[in-house]
């Protein structure tokens, strides 16, 4: 039997395995993933990473193989205007940097991030299994059953659910979330430019939804660009001549031309929120506990959050000698998480709504409300810091730089 099955081989999923096994290597670990094997390393994508979570993975040990192809974000500048306007004057401006040399925040390529975290489990003894899903699980006493599709059943004390914001496992729990879709999706592609982008990330408030530029090694930037559902299938499905000209207009010409560098691909963007992310010998953790809108880029790091808290109850309760499966052992990693997360989600939902769109007075309304920021170097620093997961007195330790 083992101690904990992880289903989900993502970031995140393999930071839970790596988290625990490297502070309590005694414990049997495994990680399940339906995906065929090799699958990630097509993932064209890239994510940030605020500076908390870069703490975690210095500990974790895989940073050092990740920082070569990491991008740190210098500087973070926000503009509100219509798509047509010829000028995007800049409201407010950050700058990246958390403390001396620490940018609160660096772009990774998932490829690069995942590459490392497998090499750790490798490393650690961690197991990972391809081409397997679970269709059903059983709790009874001090164990869950899991039934595998090819008929095969597992053992484990805990099951970790990272298999995403659509969470068979979170279903089969009977746990219940709050869900609302924007109508909007969110395009994502890598463009090349002819001048350096300078590790600036750049933030457009357009009326169908905020535009992210968002700087990757070299001369290449990653964009998170959202409209309304019907116009992104509409723009990832027209020629290369439409969406290049589409993005040109939205994207301006201070980085001098540009040029698709990847593929293209549209994600529907929404808001879902477990109710609870715990049950008995079942924890949820990412993206199967909560899905938010991209406006603040904190969707991947609420995750990593989730991987710190979690793995540190799950440590200190196996050192107490309890059982790390016990709902009232993975209660402290609920009360440590759920709120947090639904103050981020409340928190992008207000933002979207209140920027995506073109109302006049509205505008006037934000746009004051931006430059009077602009103007408050106290707040813009606690801005920053909130934004980078570096304060609050009760972080985990992962999140702080320190070993469990």
């Amino acid at each position: 039997m083992l101690d904990i099955l992880v289903v989900g081989g993502g970031y995140v999923g393999l930071s839970v395995a790596v988290a625990v096994k490297q502070s309590a290597p005694h414990l049997n670990i495994e990680v399940i993933e339906a995906a065929p094997e090799r699958v990630w390393e097509k993932d064209e994508r890239a994510s940030a990473i605020i500076a908390a979570a870069s703490k975690m993975l210095q500990v974790l040990k895989v940073w050092d193989e990740i920082l070569p192809e990491a991008q740190p974000i210098n500087r973070m500048i926000v503009t509100d205007s219509r798509t047509a306007d010829p000028v995007r004057p800049i409201f407010l401006t950050f700058d990246g940097a958390v403390e001396e040399g620490q940018p609160f925040a660096h772009m990774i390529p998932n490829v690069a991030m995942v590459r490392a975290l497998r090499g750790a489990c490798e490393r650690l003894g961690v197991t990972i299994r391809h081409g397997l899903s679970a269709t059903g699980f059983n709790t009874t006493g001090s164990k869950t059953t899991i039934t595998l599709a090819d008929g095969s059943t597992i053992d484990t004390r805990l099951l970790v659910a990272c298999d995403g914001v659509r969470s068979k496992l979170r279903d089969m729990a009977g746990i219940k979330t709050v869900t609302w879709s924007y109508g909007q999706s969110g395009i994502v592609t890598t463009v090349g430019h002819e001048r350096p982008h300078e590790g600036t990330a750049e933030e457009h408030f357009l009326p169908s939804g905020p535009f992210a530029i968002l700087p990757l090694t070299g001369n290449r930037s990653s964009l998170v660009w959202t409209e309304r559902t019907a116009d992104a299938d509409r723009l990832v499905h027209s020629d290369d001549l439409v969406f290049e000209a589409e993005l040109q207009r939205r994207f301006g010409h201070k980085l001098g031309e540009i040029r698709v560098a990847g593929s293209r691909k549209a994600f529907p963007l929404g808001l879902t929120l477990s109710r609870a992310f715990v049950a008995p010998r079942l924890a949820l953790a990412g993206d199967a506990a909560h899905g938010i809108h991209p406006i603040s880029g904190q969707g991947l790091n609420l995750g990593f959050k989730d991987v710190a808290a979690l793995a540190e109850t799950i440590v200190d309760a196996d050192r107490l000698g309890l059982d790390i499966g016990a709902l009232n052992v993975l209660e402290r990693y609920q009360s440590w998480r759920r709120f947090d997360t639904f103050r981020m989600g409340v928190s992008t939902d207000v933002l979207n709504r209140l920027f995506s769109n073109d109302i006049t007075p509205v505008r006037i309304a934000r746009d004051f409300g931006l430059g009077l920021v602009d103007r408050m170097p106290g707040l813009k620093s606690y801005f920053i810091g909130q934004a980078a997961g570096t304060t609050g007195a009760d972080r985990p330790k992962l999140l702080a730089g320190q070993a469990i």
